[in-house]
């Protein structure tokens, strides 16, 4: 019965996430990608992302060597901008408290669009169990994808908690229940504040999953 929690925005955020990425990218091909090349790219995960701007850039799609120059860069800026203190990751703590609950009696997954390394900095950083697995964005694999690798054996009932319209869209093109946390995943589905108290999260995920605590 995997219960998967996407991460941004979701467990917590870390401001100006676009930015750095532009940043890293900038210091592996010479040249930032702008804002508005940015803008257009429709992909959810970071090889999606990334493989559209190389596209645009280069004519020609990302390699896995390209994406793992990237995923070191990535690391890279966001341990010297969040480990020296120039900017402070933002947890939500109810949320986070709830996710541990769960994990403690039920299988839960971080499946999120960052890159594998990046997804281990974030996680580390917002202090989450390293027993709980995590799926980081793989190469050719878009949210959908990396959803079925992590539910892959489980039995049902499956959940997907997440906070962005992408999120909800591979949930439901898997036919998976979903959980929305914050304001920005409109939907008959019940959504949650970040501000949520664990008691309730974990009440709304037994009432989305059908079963009882």
């Amino acid at each position: 019965m995997p219960i998967c929690f996407d991460l941004d925005g979701t467990l917590g955020h870390f401001s100006a996430g676009f930015v750095l990425l532009r940043e890293a990218l900038g210091g592996i091909w010479g040249q930032m990608p702008t804002v508005d090349e940015l803008s257009v790219c429709q992909g959810s995960t970071d090889w999606e992302i990334v493989d559209e701007l190389h596209r645009m850039r280069f004519g020609r799609g990302l390699d896995e060597a390209g994406y793992s120059a990237y995923e070191t860069a990535c690391v890279d800026r966001f341990r010297d901008v969040f480990t020296s203190g120039a900017q402070e990751a933002v947890g939500y703590g109810g949320i986070l408290a709830g996710m541990h609950r769960l994990a403690s009696a039920r299988q839960v997954w971080i499946v999120s669009g960052n890159a594998p390394g990046l997804l281990a900095f974030k996680a580390d950083v917002l202090g989450i169990d390293a027993a709980i697995p995590r799926l980081g964005s793989l190469p050719r694999h878009d949210r959908k994808d990396l959803l079925k690798r992590a539910l892959r054996g489980g039995p049902g009932p499956h959940l997907y908690v997440g906070d962005r319209p992408h999120d909800l869209a591979a949930a439901q093109a898997l036919g998976l229940p979903f959980l929305g946390i914050g304001e920005d995943v409109p939907g008959d589905h019940r959504s949650l504040p970040s501000n949520t108290e664990a008691d309730c999260l974990v009440s709304a995920v037994e009432a989305a999953l059908g079963v009882l605590p």
